[in-house]
């Protein structure tokens, strides 16, 4: 072989090593999420906007395993493991129910998480300035909003008498979600009636509780499976003419009454963010858990007229968002 051939072919062959090499630098992540890609877009949007402001695209030096479960958080472990066996680098975790698989799947692999309650509660984290061990990320503060968005919705319908709030009982944080508005609904001489719902069929299962005479307002519960279903409970609220509270803006944007929480989406940009700076050799235990600090309060005129309802001007002031 002449010696052109030669180098040409040692040229060919150092290329391909550098490809394959820089192929198996790629760093791979995990995300596991509790509802379904198409009903979470604009929160892997964001996801991925966080990890762009870091120096990471996904397909280019980033490579992303996604696992949905589509509601069946029974599914969560084994997805969590899987992606442990896959060893990803980092793994984000959607919800709390995401976060409790994937911390119990692993002690070593960094999790970023976005959850609702409080995660030094609920045993995520040790606390929120130094989270210590492998877990860090965002808290959407939603669980603990239930008494406000009791007071929002007893405010806007001040003669209710029965309060009725669902919950999904396969999320950890409903306890805390129940025990919150017992007590905010004793304090205003309220009856509450707890509606518990973890499938589809559940929920109109439930719904049907809202068809009594005395079913008066609902507060839905902070859940990832609540957000996917968010069609579904805005027109079951519609059917049987109750006004309910939610606790993101896409709920009033869908159709819903009102909402009142943190928005969604930036906190999961934020999220993407923390992936980033692991990638670049950050701990979690060094990366304090994030909170919000603006809560958007959303209210849908068009759906309060269907129900008959004037919105006082004190809830109009304080408004972010009117729909009309």
């Amino acid at each position: 072989m002449r010696r052109r051939e030669l180098l040409l072919l040692g040229t060919g062959i150092m290329a391909a090593r550098a490809v394959r090499a820089q192929q198996k630098a790629m760093p791979v992540i995990g995300f596991l999420g509790c509802t379904s890609p198409d009903l979470y877009g604009p929160v892997v949007a964001a996801f991925r906007q966080g990890l762009t402001e870091t120096g990471y695209v996904e397909r280019k030096n980033l490579a992303v395993e996604y696992r949905w479960v589509l509601g069946d958080y029974d599914r969560l472990s084994a997805l969590a493991a899987d992606l442990v066996r896959r060893n990803v680098a980092v793994i984000a975790a959607v919800g709390n129910p995401a976060v409790a698989a994937a911390k119990g799947a692993t002690s070593t692999v960094p999790i970023v998480f976005g959850i609702g309650g409080d995660p030094v509660e609920l045993g995520f984290v040790t606390s929120l300035a130094r989270p210590s061990g492998n877990l860090t990320g965002v808290t959407i503060i939603n669980v603990e909003l239930i008494p406000k968005r009791f007071e929002l919705i007893s405010e806007l319908v001040p003669w209710a008498r029965v309060i009725a709030l669902l919950v999904n009982p396969n999320n950890p944080g409903s306890e805390r979600i129940i025990q919150d508005l017992q007590e905010a609904a004793r304090t205003r001489g309220r009856d509450l009636v707890i509606l518990k719902a973890g499938t589809e069929a559940e929920i109109d299962a439930a719904s049907a509780s809202l068809a009594q005479p005395q079913s008066g307002v609902l507060v839905v519960g902070s859940d990832q499976f609540f957000f996917s279903r968010r069609e579904q409970l805005v027109t079951l609220a519609a059917r049987h003419a109750v006004p309910a509270i939610y606790q993101w803006r896409e709920f009033p944007e869908a159709g819903g009454l009102i909402s009142y929480g943190s928005r969604l989406t930036e906190a999961w940009r934020q999220a993407g963010a923390y992936v980033g700076r692991i990638l670049a050799g950050a701990k979690p235990a060094d990366l304090p858990v994030q909170q919000p600090t603006i809560f958007e309060l959303v209210i849908n005129l068009k759906t309060a007229k269907a129900l008959g309802l004037t919105v006082p001007p004190s809830i109009l002031a304080r408004a972010d968002e009117v729909i009309e």
